[in-house]
Formats: C-alpha cells, sequence, structure tokens
C-alpha cells in the first residue's frame, strides 16, 4: 500500500499514469469487495475520467499538486452531485443530489480521484456498519467480525488497499472508532474547522468530517485539502489553516517541553486488558520521545455517553423529520396524508433509526425537555469545563480509542446498550468540539488493531499530528497490513 506523496512522485516522474494507478485500485475493489463490501457504490467512470484528466495535464508538462489522481473514497452521507447519496438508508434509496457537498468539491478542485461512496451505519447511527440498509461490511482484519462505524465502510476501504484515503463523518467516535478497530489513522477535526455544507445530517452541534488515511502524514496531506472557512455552513469557522505536514517531526524537542495528560477515567472496568497494556506501553514509549507525562482527571468524562444519547437522538428526531415521503426519497402510496407519511417512514428506516427517532421525540416533549434535554445540555458544559481545566496543564490528552477489538458480526445487535459502550471514550470529544486522532498502537493476541486516542484542545490539530507522527515513526504497527 503506497502513500499520498510516493503516488504522487510515481506520476511527476511519469512511471506510472492516473489511469494506471486508479485501474489498479478499481481491480482491486472487484476482488475484495464481494467479501468485504465496503463500498456501496464503484463510480468507476467518473474516476477514469478525472484520472484521465490528470493524465493529459502531466502530459502538458504542468504541474501537479499532491492530491491530483489519488484515488480516494467518501462516506455515502456527503452529497455528490449526480451520484447517488442514500446515507445507507432505504428511505434515500432514490436520491440523486443536484448539488456537490463542499468537501467533495474540494477534493474534486484538487483533482482528486473518487473512486466510489462507502457503507456505513443508516444515517451514521451505529457502532459496526451493520444498522446498514444494504450490506454488512466485513473487517479486513477478520472476515467475521465488525469494522466499526458508522464510517466502518471509509475504514474497512483504506485498511484493505481499496482506496489510499477516504473522508469519514464522526458524530460520537464514527471516525475514531473504526479507525481502531481497523488498524488505520483516523481524525475527528475541531468542530467548525471542515464545512459540513452537503453532509447528510444526523446530529448538528455534533457532526465533523475527518479522514481516513494509512498514514499520519497522508492525514495532514487530506485535511489540508479540505479544512476552510466555507459560508454555506452557518457553523463554519473563520480561520487560517495552517501548513499541517510542517509539524510532522520525529521526536518532541526540547525535552519535556510538550505536556502529555493520561485520563484517568479512562482506565480500569470494562477496558480490555490487552487495549490497557498496549496502550500504557504506547505512553512510556512518548515518554521516551521526549514528552513529560502526567495524569489527569476529567471526573464528568463518564457522562458523555447518557448526555449524547439524550442530545444527539434530539437533534435527530429534528432532523429527519424532513423524510416525509413529500420533498424527496421513496413514498409508499396511502390513502391520506398521514398514512403516507407513517407507512413511507416504516418501510424507509431501519430499527436502530426509529429507536433514536423515538427517544429523541420523548425527550423533546412537554414535559419531559427540562428533565432531559436541559440537564444533557448543562452537562454538556460541564464536560467542556473539565476539558478546559486539563488543557490549563497540558497539551494533548490520551486514552484508549475503543475499550475492546473488533467483534464479531451479530454480537451486539440484541444489546443496543453494549454497543452503544464502543463509543464510550470518544463521546466526550465530540461534545465538546474538540479534535481527536486514533493511531494504530499495536494487536491482541488474535491480530487485531489497537488504537490510541489523542485529543487536543480546539484548532490544535497541528499538535496531533505532532504527537502522532512522533509515535508512527518509532514503531512498526502501521506497517503491518491485513491479508486479504
Amino acid at each position: 500500500m503506497v502513500s499520498i506523496r510516493e503516488l504522487h512522485q510515481q506520476l511527476v516522474s511519469k512511471e506510472r499514469s492516473a489511469v494506471e494507478i486508479t485501474t489498479e485500485y478499481l481491480q482491486r475493489m472487484e476482488v475484495l469487495e464481494p467479501k468485504l463490501k465496503a463500498f456501496l457504490r464503484v463510480t468507476k467512470d467518473e474516476a477514469l475520467a478525472q484520472a484521465q484528466k490528470v493524465d493529459e495535464k502531466i502530459a502538458a508538462g504542468e504541474s501537479i499538486g499532491l492530491l491530483e489522481g489519488i484515488p480516494m473514497a467518501i462516506k455515502d452521507n456527503m452529497c455528490t452531485k449526480g451520484i447517488t447519496t442514500t446515507c445507507a438508508s432505504r428511505i434515500l434509496e432514490n436520491f440523486v443530489p443536484t448539488y456537490e457537498s463542499t468537501v467533495t468539491q474540494k477534493l474534486k478542485d484538487v483533482g482528486a480521484v473518487i473512486v466510489g461512496k462507502t457503507n456505513m451505519d443508516e444515517f451514521a447511527m451505529g457502532s459496526s456498519t451493520e444498522n446498514s440498509g444494504y450490506q454488512v461490511t466485513a473487517n479486513p482484519w477478520d472476515l467475521e467480525r465488525v469494522p466499526g462505524g458508522s464510517s466502518g465502510g471509509s475504514a474497512a476501504a483504506v485498511a484493505s488497499g481499496e482506496a489510499v484515503v477516504a473522508l469519514g463523518s464522526d458524530t460520537g467516535g464514527s471516525i475514531r472508532q473504526p479507525a481502531s478497530l481497523c488498524g488505520v489513522v483516523g481524525l475527528k477535526p475541531t468542530y467548525g474547522l471542515v464545512s459540513r455544507f452537503g453532509l447528510v445530517a444526523y446530529a448538528s452541534s455534533l457532526d465533523q468530517i475527518g479522514p481516513f488515511s494509512q498514514t499520519v502524514e497522508d492525514s495532514a496531506i487530506l485535511l489540508q485539502a479540505i479544512a476552510g472557512y466555507d459560508a454555506k455552513d452557518s457553523t463554519s469557522l473563520k480561520v487560517e489553516i495552517p501548513d499541517y505536514t510542517k509539524m510532522l517531526k520525529p521526536d518532541f524537542k526540547p525535552r519535556g517541553k510538550l505536556r502529555i495528560g493520561i485520563i484517568q477515567e479512562t482506565f480500569g472496568e470494562g477496558l480490555d486488558t490487552q487495549v490497557d497494556q498496549s496502550v500504557k506501553k504506547a505512553i512510556e514509549l512518548l515518554q521516551e520521545l521526549g514528552a513529560e507525562i502526567q495524569v489527569i482527571s476529567c471526573p464528568r468524562f463518564r457522562y458523555g455517553l447518557p448526555a449524547y444519547y439524550i442530545i444527539a437522538p434530539s437533534e435527530a428526531s429534528a432532523n429527519l423529520a424532513r423524510y416525509d415521503a413529500v420533498k424527496y426519497g421513496i413514498r409508499k402510496d396511502a390513502d391520506n396524508l398521514m398514512d403516507m407519511y407513517t407507512t413511507t417512514r416504516a418501510a424507509g428506516f431501519g430499527a436502530e433509526v426509529k429507536r433514536r427517532i423515538m427517544i429523541g421525540t420523548y425527550t423533546l416533549s412537554a414535559g419531559y425537555y427540562d428533565a432531559y434535554y436541559l440537564k444533557a445540555q448543562k452537562v454538556r458544559t460541564l464536560i467542556k469545563q473539565d476539558f478546559e481545566n486539563a488543557f490549563n496543564r497540558v497539551d494533548v490528552l490520551v486514552c484508549p480509542t475503543s475499550p475492546t477489538t473488533a467483534f464479531k458480526a451479530g454480537e451486539k445487535t440484541t444489546d443496543p446498550l453494549s454497543m452503544y459502550l464502543s463509543d464510550l471514550t470518544t463521546i466526550p470529544v465530540n461534545l465538546a468540539g474538540l479534535p481527536a486522532i486514533s493511531i494504530n498502537c499495536g494487536f491482541d493476541d488474535q491480530g487485531l488493531p489497537i488504537g490510541m486516542q489523542l485529543i487536543s484542545n480546539v484548532l490544535r490539530e497541528d499538535l496531533l499530528f505532532q504527537v502522532a507522527y512522533a509515535y508512527e515513526q518509532a514503531t512498526e504497527w502501521h506497517k503491518q497490513k491485513p491479508v486479504l
């Protein structure tokens, strides 16, 4: 598996053409997809046409950017003009957007080759990609196990080499958790750093688009391309985007200047023993590389999960009200308007989506708003304060990304609470709007990847890349690939 910079050099030196590279990835997808099922649709014709444009540019002696001609995948909840966008839901099986999301437009503007739209949990609601209305994606490390979710298709595509990089969305851990389970790099940026225009909303105050990659450098390159202010997104931040690749150094000099805090509440009961050991060994290595290590308490961290499962479903119940069989999506005929609404939504939404709509509608209803939703928002503020206090003492926080490695398909489908616990350590980051990255820090005795999560203060993605890159360069974990 080749990095963005390596492929770019091959293109510039004319060692390989963009069409040849794209064809190679498309052929790999043809071989792997019957068992992996990472993609909902492959955009072969569009990909080859874009690759041809890059080759023509090179032949004319023009310079090309780092992402030109690079095959990448897009999670199927980002609108792509003229290409079906379903959010892995039957209710949108016939939805073809008439406009482009900001992130996909930015990628097209820099000449990236989009090879397809990836599978996901329906409307990004899930932690295993088993809630898709179409198919269940497998984990490349063990086809009987899940890749995580909701961006499991994107994570599996990158881990298996079906795409060089991919985009996912993260509402409560939906980039970092599958990145951990699939052994790749997954970044959730600061809320507002990347435009959400054209991202089909799950929970608008939590959703954020971010990259999957094989290496930390590739993640930095992709974030550089998609970050930035967008007038079409009212939550977009007007900030200058730094060159993230300039922070990629193999150690922390001068020693002791970088302070890393261990979130003590993320270790202990419920954490798999091998995950615990791997993350602690990784922290020891960070200390050897020159970081100062402290133990930090975030006492309200454990309240993130219950607060999230009030706030997110509440926002979802409002966002998903638009799917009424009138404006877009499927329509089930009925004798009257109300029956048309209910029949269409009953057929179009899956069980998990219905569950969260009902939870959200209940918590927003008269008599329960103050008891549930308002209280959850107050807890959210307290969690933010815990992070603020922590960042007064340290630069970066560290903890396990997921409490366990990849679990078997079907293992948690009948136990929603057990499934929700998969995002225990990732959810507080979204509630606070912070950036976080997951990188591979080892494998368990079954050969399954283990992820370490690094969290920084708002707009300090540069620190995340610095720490993650230094760790990556000092280890060999990222070089191990699944055998398919």
